[in-house]
This record gives structure tokens, sequence and C-alpha cells, in this order.
């Protein structure tokens, strides 16, 4: 890979230990309060959105700014999150939730818009299925460490002393920045190029053959993710709310996850070979929690670690691949409305998990039908696009 993707792949690292901690212990600190999972649900949902604001914004800086600026605000406001986290209370609980999910969600959609546009923009179609391979296993990885290191900080300091330690981490990302390519979004030479640089409307990014199917896939692709999101937490912290039981849970499933990506690299097969199984994994743990017991609910867990490893590779890497031979903005384009697509399916999901008092119940099975409903078509529907745009699927996907 080259000497910008690595850097890519070092501030990535630095965020991922900030997302970790956040996705676990926030999450797990607003549970703690009540056992709602509706509180879980409003924060992420303030998240989410802010997520797409952000995202927004920092494509649009990009058409003036290097990288460097989003990934620096990026970091202040993972500052303010934690600040806010130890010094702000507010009588109102669910607006303190609320405000709570902005610096976080401007965090997330500023880091995610810079790794999505430099991806497409630097990055060879050989680089893509290795990138988000090493993403996915690095992430496990720090999803054995982060965990377990927050978990003996926090009960040895409180969580006061595992916000500082994040704050550190901050600091760093703030830090390395400064140092990062100077990577913008490249000025059009195409008169009418230049007229839709900067402004990423809906008919630029899905003007090609393909993107009516590419759009399903985003669709529905926003309401598995948060799902699988939003559940593999609940269900560990509906076993156990012992902190350095989490950690030790969280390693088993990483465990699981690098072995995945194991497999990943030692078989040759076909890529939609991998996409399916991976779907099939995740769809079996998503029905194994209707068992109502808690080794369904770490099973669960177990499988979807693995399947997401095999989905998520090949999912990325399909979409970067229909859209690398397009043009600046509208690669641009694209990027800005599929993550403005899967938040707002994202928000759809979490809107229906907020009268969920339990995971049990006729509202239950229908919110893991739709999941499976959405799962299921997601291979289809980026076959079907990659097809229409006359792109064969590899035949062999390894790394």
């Amino acid at each position: 890979m080259s000497t910008e993707i690595r850097k890519l792949l070092i501030m990535n690292t630095l965020s991922s230990v900030i997302a970790i901690y956040i996705g676990i212990f926030v999450n797990l600190y607003i549970w703690e309060q009540g056992q709602h999972v509706s509180e879980v649900s409003l924060y992420n949902m303030s998240m989410f959105v802010c997520w797409g604001i952000a995202f927004i914004a920092a494509a649009k800086l990009l058409t003036r700014y290097s990288i460097r600026l989003p990934l620096a605000v990026s970091a202040v406001c993972g500052a303010a999150a934690f600040l806010y986290l130890m010094y702000v209370h507010i009588d109102n609980r669910m607006l303190w939730i609320i405000l709570l999910g902005v610096p976080v969600g401007f965090m997330f959609g500023l880091a995610q818009a810079v790794q999505s546009l430099s991806v497409a923009l630097q990055a060879k179609s050989s680089e893509f299925a290795p990138y988000f391979a090493y993403i996915s296993v690095t992430f496990q990885v720090l999803s054995m460490a982060v965990p377990f290191a927050a978990a003996t900080v926090i009960d040895g300091f409180g969580y006061g002393g595992s916000f500082w330690l994040m704050l550190l981490f901050v600091a760093l990302m703030l830090v390395f920045s400064a140092y990062m390519p100077r990577i913008t979004l490249p000025s059009p030479i195409d008169a009418e190029d230049k007229h839709e640089h900067g402004r990423f409307r809906f008919r630029t990014a899905f003007g090609q053959p393909g993107s009516i199917s590419m759009l399903f896939s985003l669709l529905a692709g926003g309401v598995f993710l948060q799902f699988q999101n939003l559940f593999t937490l609940l269900f560990t912290f509906s076993v156990t709310q012992d902190k350095l039981l989490i950690a030790l849970l969280n390693m088993l499933y990483t465990l699981c996850a690098i072995i995945g990506f194991w497999m990943f690299r030692r078989v040759k097969i076909s890529e939609s070979r991998w996409f399916w199984l991976g779907t099939l994994l995740l769809a079996a743990g998503f029905l194994i929690v209707l068992l109502r017991v808690p080794a369904a609910l770490i099973t669960s867990n177990l499988l979807t670690a693995v399947g997401m490893i095999f989905f998520t590779t090949v999912w990325n890497t399909q979409q970067f691949r229909f859209i690398q031979h397009l043009g600046a903005v509208r690669q641009t384009s694209f990027l800005v409305w599929r993550e403005c697509l899967l938040v707002a399916t994202r928000c759809l999901l979490l809107s229906l998990t907020l009268s969920l008092t339990e995971f049990a119940g006729r509202w239950f099975v229908f919110i893991i039908t739709v999941t499976l409903a959405c799962l299921f078509s997601i291979p289809i529907a980026q076959h079907r696009a990659l097809r229409i745009k006359g792109e064969k699927p590899l035949e062999q996907l390894s790394l």
C-alpha cells in the first residue's frame, strides 16, 4: 500500500481506539442508569444525525482545504465529548443524552468522511480489499485491548479516569492530523463537473448504470448495520454489567473475528461466496437470540463477529470498486449520499427500538424479520449493480 494509505491506516487506528471505547463504555454508562433500550437508542439517533451533517460538512471543507482540517476538528469534537461527560450535568436526562450525541457524532462523521473520500481518491483498485480487511482486523485487535484497559482504569479510577485516558488519545489524534498527507478534492477540469463541484446532488451520485440496485443495497445496509451494532452491545450488557467480564467477552468475540480473518487470508474462494458466507453467519447469529438464554446471546455475538469480517470487507470493496472509474465529483457525491442514506436508515431502525423493553415478543421478532430481509437483499442488489455496470465479481478474493 502507498504511504498515504498507510498514514490513513494509522489515523484510523487512533480514532478506532476512541470509537471502541465510546461504542462500549459510553453506551454502558447510559445503560447502567436504568437499563432502558430507548435511552441508548436516543443517544445513537442523536449521534448519527450529527454524523451525517458532519460528513457533508467535511466534504465541503475538502473542496478548499486538505484532510488535516476536518481531522483536527474531529479531534476537538472528541475532546468536547469527554469534557461534557465529566463536567456537564442537566436535570432533563433526555436532553443530556441528545446533547451528548452531538460532539460524538461530529467527531465520527468528520473522521469517516476523511477516510472514505481519501481512500476513494487515493487508493488503487487492488488496495481496496486489503485496506478494508486490515481495518477490520485492526479494529478487532483493538477490540481486545481497549475494553480490557478501559475496564481496568474504570475499576481503579472510575469513569472519570477513563475519560482522561481518552483525552490523551484525542490529543494524539490532533497532533497526528498535522502530519497527514495534504489530500483535497481535486478541482475539476470539465465545465459540467465544475458546475457540480461541491454540490453533491443525488442525480450526480446515482446517474450511472446499476445505481438503483446499489441504492437499494445502501438503504438495506443501514438497517442491518445498526441492528448489529446496537444489539451486539445490548446482548452483552444484558448478560453482565461487570466491566472486566464485558472486556473478556469482547476479547472472545475478537478472537473469533481474527480466526475469520485468517480464513479470509488463507482460503481462496470467490468474492460472492465470501459475501454469502458472511450473510448466513450473520443471519444465524440474529436468529439464535430468539432462544432467550444468556448462552444464545453470547453465541450470537460470536457468529456475527466472524460474519462481519466476511460481509463488510466484500460490501465495502464492491462499493468502492463500483465508483473507481468515476471522476472525483461523482465519487464524492456518491460517498456523501452513501453516508446520508446509511444514517437515515440507521435512524429508522433505532426509531423501531424506542418502544422495545426486552429481547422478546412480537415487536422484537418483527425487527429481526425486517433486519434479515434487508441483510439477504444486500448481496443480491450489489451483484445486480455490478452486473448491470458490466463488472463481474472477482472469482478469487483473498489477501
